[in-house]
């Protein structure tokens, strides 16, 4: 079962300690150490003016560190008009587009999902940023117990807008990996700051 609350005053009970842990970045800017290509030969991702850019066929940019579980995720994040992308976490090494959780990065593409979406689990149908226009994405993921039940709290937050917090009591993934999508020839994506903040 899958269950969606907003629960503000309950909102994790963490944030002081994790302001307390640092920020650890996962790109510099410059190059791609630390990330590998998965997927069609054809896609491309390429650093230009201190951001990761992906365009062509469809693949993943993922993390060769990790795994991770618990933690605070961040990125600056650029989508084209029209274009589709996504931002994953808790994903396999080697992931296609259903493995991990992902929140949407869609402003104006065919498939109305946009972003601020937790794929297949909770929809946003509400354009939250414009195409081609920079925004912060921001999830929080912890596993918990709520109601004396287990689950996993993911709070998504864009531009420091936190739109919900879910809870997935089938806890779906258990840990694993970043990455983000290249969706189809028609996408460019842009990405800049990418950072994990890990909690206990």
């Amino acid at each position: 079962m899958l269950f969606l609350t907003v629960l503000s005053t309950l909102s994790f009970g963490t944030n002081a300690m994790a302001e307390d842990a640092a920020w650890t970045s996962l790109f510099d800017g410059k190059t791609l150490d630390g990330w590998q290509k998965v997927g069609k030969e054809n896609s491309v991702w390429e650093v230009k003016d201190g951001a990761i850019q992906g365009s062509g066929s469809q693949s993943m940019l993922v993390t060769t560190t990790g795994p991770y579980k618990n933690f605070r995720y961040r990125a600056e994040v650029k989508i084209n008009d029209g274009g589709n992308s996504g931002m994953y976490f808790r994903t396999t090494e080697k992931p296609g587009f259903s493995d991990g959780y992902e929140a949407q990065i869609d402003s104006t593409h065919t498939d109305p999902i946009r972003t601020g979406s937790l794929y297949g689990m909770c929809h946003v149908y509400k354009q939250h940023v414009k195409p081609d226009t920079w925004f912060t994405y921001e999830i929080e993921v912890r596993d918990d117990v709520w109601r004396g039940r287990e689950m996993t709290r993911i709070k998504i937050t864009v531009d420091g807008n936190e739109l919900y917090e879910y809870l997935d009591f089938d806890k779906t993934f258990k840990e694993g990996h970043f990455a983000f999508q290249q969706h189809d020839p028609g996408s460019k994506v842009s990405i800049r700051k990418v950072e994990v903040q890990p909690l206990p």
